[in-house]
């Protein structure tokens, strides 16, 4: 309506004084009602001609968009496995810091892995001093052995020196004999050294090893134990959080609650049409005004301009995707911050807003080679922004009427 009436008086009414004083036609003789469009012809087919012309240029160039939101992040509130609950340290809507305890699952399960491994410690222990003992008696055993082999190598010496001097004084039987015993101690020794080493490995390798994984299992049943304790991962407002003593969680299919961090607004995720992708550049001025705060207007710039659109992602599946499922055609999602610090400060969190993004075309009109008639079209286009400017506020003027009286309050 604002550009009709700003076009027409350019066009329409011009015509009208022409006909009205130059022509002497007067409104209810010549210009009546059914003579309208034939007396004022021309006015009324050059304020369609640039009412259209002037809506395209203002709303191309100068882009607005009513997608605009303060989008925030939230954490939810899980434990890394599912349990019962056992105790819990907040309620609903209270501020936590970071490290705060939520609540804890039951540990019964996790007690009872951490006294078997420490009791397999224990077990593994006394292993190691019955295999220091058994190590003592391995020695005792290599003295012992050598010891007899020691004597049954000198009765075979004796033995076999008293057939070489007289061969009539002893038979050869005795003498194999006594081979025998040498040999038969001699596996008496070799036996009692490998027992030793078998004692020694089992005191340096094998128990300490199984030391190490009843260790382990210690660690890891005390992580599962300390996991059990479920903290705030950062400073912010416990939301939906209504577990009681008895309730199950589980992190796949039953959360605890959600978690809003201590964040202020510090920029708005705005979407504009495809039509727009050749102008929002970042950069960009622009300004936004949001029903969570009446009747302000907020300056704001265009920091970052995503370069993919949202409705054209795909994902692998096992099937073929049809180009026809697509059939949101998508915005172009740029972020928007304050102009001037903390002018957002006093938006709530989620709050949707209406946003206007303004081509500025300073550069190009400082440049010494740009012609005249291009000078004029640029002066032309950043002219247009202000038709949107005054749009938006009329946005924000009317904007809490509409919603408190116009829409019932709702």
């Amino acid at each position: 309506m604002l550009e009709l009436l700003l076009c027409s008086a350019v066009t329409v009414l011009p015509d009208y004084l022409y006909r009205r004083y130059a022509q002497d036609k007067r409104i209810g003789r010549e210009i009546t009602l059914f003579s309208v469009w034939y007396e004022l012809r021309w006015g009324i087919t050059f304020c369609v001609i640039l009412t259209v012309s002037l809506i395209t240029t203002i709303f191309y160039f100068h882009p607005s968009t009513s997608n605009a939101v303060s989008v925030f992040r939230t954490v939810t509130i899980l434990p890394e496995s599912g349990g019962r609950v056992a105790e819990t340290f907040v309620d609903i809507n209270q501020h936590v810091a970071e490290g705060q305890p939520l609540f804890r699952l039951d540990t019964s399960q996790q007690e009872a892995e951490i006294e078997t491994a420490r009791r397999r410690i224990a077990e593994v222990e006394a292993q190691m001093e019955v295999a220091k003992a058994q190590l003592a008696e391995a020695d005792g055993r290599i003295v012992q052995a050598r010891g007899a082999l020691k004597q049954a190598d000198d009765e075979y010496q004796t033995r076999a020196e008293l057939m070489r001097r007289n061969a009539s004084a002893i038979s050869q039987r005795e003498v194999d004999r006594a081979q025998v015993a040498v040999d038969t101690a001699q596996g008496a020794v070799d036996a009692a050294v490998a027992g030793k080493a078998a004692a020694q490995s089992q005191l340096d390798f094998a128990l300490p090893a199984q030391k190490a994984s009843a260790e382990a299992a210690l660690a890891e049943a005390e992580v599962a134990r300390s996991k059990a304790l479920v903290v705030a991962g950062t400073d912010g407002i416990v939301q939906q959080f209504a577990l009681r003593p008895g309730d199950v969680v589980n992190p796949m299919l039953r959360p605890a609650g959600i978690l809003v961090p201590d964040r202020r607004v510090t920029g708005l995720v705005a979407g504009f049409g495809q039509i727009e992708a050749q102008v929002i550049k970042v950069g960009m001025v622009g300004e936004v005004t949001c029903p969570a705060m009446p009747f302000t207007v907020i300056p704001v710039v265009v920091t970052d301009v995503q370069d993919v659109i949202a409705a054209g992602q795909i994902r692998p599946t096992d099937q073929l995707q049809d180009v026809a499922a697509f059939v949101q055609p998508g915005t172009i999602t740029a972020i928007m911050e304050p102009l001037f610090e903390g002018g957002l400060d006093r938006l709530p969190r989620g709050s949707a807003c209406v946003a206007n993004a303004y081509t500025s075309n300073y550069d190009a009109l400082h440049d010494p080679e740009i012609g005249a008639f291009r000078a004029f079209m640029l002066h032309a286009i950043d002219a247009t922004g202000l038709v949107h400017a005054a749009l938006l506020r009329m946005q924000a003027l009317i904007l809490p009427v509409r919603t408190l009286v116009l829409s019932g309050g709702h």
